[in-house]
């Protein structure tokens, strides 16, 4: 199988194609990354980079500066640099929407039954993963996290 690496393949070209999920900390604590990524994969998601790590106060400040004004972001800054996470970029057609559909709505007790925040979420902060919420915001995501060379995308 041949994969194009980001030097032959400019992420602007991918819009469209292209996500950001993060496993959260109360999820990758469970040990329901595995879970997550099978579910992730099985619903025709590929895996273009991935790492974990643990955010600093400071970096989920920077991530989620989009939200600085509104009342939950201290504690979302709070929760996401309180343990380790998984940071996967992921590409599919239509990823944004599609993977949003697969996640369900922010709150897990308002999510479909099926979708990942629902089975895996526990409560509103702690509903398993992040999801981009627009090609553009993707894109930033992608950046934000991973560098060109470590990115490998599926041909087609």
């Amino acid at each position: 199988m041949n994969f194009i690496n980001f030097t032959v393949c400019n992420i602007n070209a991918m819009a469209g194609n292209i996500t950001l999920t993060i496993i959260k900390p109360v999820a990758f604590s469970k040990n329901n990354a595995g879970r997550i990524l099978s579910r992730i994969s099985d619903a025709g998601f590929w895996i273009v980079a991935a790492k974990t790590m643990q955010l600093s106060s400071t970096e989920a400040k920077k991530f989620y500066e989009v939200h600085k004004d509104r009342e939950f972001y201290n504690d979302l800054v709070e929760f996401m640099s309180s343990g380790p996470v998984l940071i996967v970029m992921l590409q599919k057609k239509n990823a944004v929407e599609d993977f949003r559909t697969l996640i369900g709505k922010t709150n897990p007790a308002d999510a479909a039954e099926g979708t990942i925040r629902h089975d895996f979420g526990t409560s509103l902060r702690a509903n398993a993963v992040h999801g981009s919420d627009s090609d553009e915001n993707a894109i930033k995501e992608c950046n934000f996290f991973f560098a060109e060379a470590d990115r490998f995308y599926q041909p087609g």
